[in-house]
């Protein structure tokens, strides 16, 4: 029945087309969501750990890619000079974001807003896939949520931004959590 109401799109997850992938894509959605469970009860209790340890993360992230950028300047074509600037933006912003976290919440915080309007829209795209599925309700209501956490970033930016992405995020990955939850329990159920 799955496979005839699916309707084909362009979704950041999309539920396994073969029936044999239901059952592992059940166990691994169940994990995945404790885990998500776990990490957004974190975040909501020690919003401002989970601030720093993301800003931290994407501090990092940012080192790696402007090493990465270096290195692929390096190799391509040591005269690129723009490939050089994009190689030591990264690498100064992030080691000022590491060593000074604090210049990089508010960034962060505007990045996150983006994210979470980009998972809202996602979220929206498989949730309308999924109709009349049973679990496309919930899918729905993780999209209207992303969209409502990306407004709160928006309206309070950036002098909310040290608590309010540790908490915000928190929230998302809990919600994310409980959604894969179910969409694994409708997936076992569907093996049967």
């Amino acid at each position: 029945m799955l496979l005839r109401n699916y309707k084909k799109g362009f979704t950041m997850w999309k539920y396994p087309l073969e029936e044999d992938l239901f059952e592992k894509f059940s166990k691994y959605s169940k994990i995945a969501g404790i885990v998500f469970i776990l990490l957004g009860l974190v975040g909501i209790i020690y919003p401002t750990f989970m601030t720093m340890a993301t800003v931290t993360f994407v501090a990092w992230l940012m080192m790696f890619s402007g090493f990465m950028a270096a290195y692929f300047t390096y190799v391509s074509d040591k005269r690129d000079i723009v490939g050089w600037l994009k190689s030591f933006v990264l690498i100064g912003v992030s080691a000022l974001m590491i060593f000074y976290p604090m210049t990089g919440v508010g960034t962060v915080g505007l990045l996150l807003a983006i994210y979470f309007f980009m998972d809202s829209f996602a979220g929206f795209s498989l949730a309308f896939s999924m109709r009349p599925a049973s679990g496309w309700l919930m899918w729905l209501a993780n999209a209207l949520l992303s969209m409502l956490i990306g407004v709160l970033f928006i309206v309070g930016w950036p002098f909310s931004s040290l608590y309010l992405i540790g908490l915000l995020v928190g929230f998302s990955l809990f919600f994310d959590g409980i959604s894969l939850l179910v969409t694994g329990s409708i997936f076992k159920k569907m093996t049967k």
